[in-house]
């Protein structure tokens, strides 16, 4: 099962590097806020990061800040769009599903729903 993570990425403030493990490399995205229930948060996203990633924590070279872990765990893919990503996170923290989607030239909105079972 290929694996998820969310770093809290400190430099010149603070974000969250939401990082999901696809062929060899993390498809990331930085999030305005940290993940949350029914919150909509602003994503842009970002070149792929090495998988070192998944487990990393510490000083980022050439000054560009620190990470440390936010949350981990495992995903399934689930169907979507051309311009959007779904998931199904299950994660120390967060458990559900995330959705990614472009809803501007270049803009994206990340948004967490719990999982169906939690909801009923």
């Amino acid at each position: 099962m290929p694996r998820f993570v969310v770093l809290e990425h400190r430099q010149q403030g603070v974000h969250w590097d939401f990082m999901l493990e696809t062929a060899g490399a993390l498809r990331t995205w930085r999030l305005a806020a940290a993940p949350a229930i029914d919150a909509t948060i602003r994503a842009t996203p970002l070149a792929d990061h090495r998988l070192i990633y998944l487990e990393y924590e510490g000083e980022i070279s050439g000054g560009r800040g620190s990470v440390t872990q936010w949350d981990a765990g495992e995903f399934d893919w689930e169907p979507s769009g051309p311009s959007e990503v779904a998931v199904r996170l299950a994660g120390r923290i967060i458990s559900g599903r995330a959705y990614l989607r472009e809803v501007e030239s270049g803009d994206w909105e990340f948004m967490l729903t719990l999982p169906e079972s939690a909801s009923s």
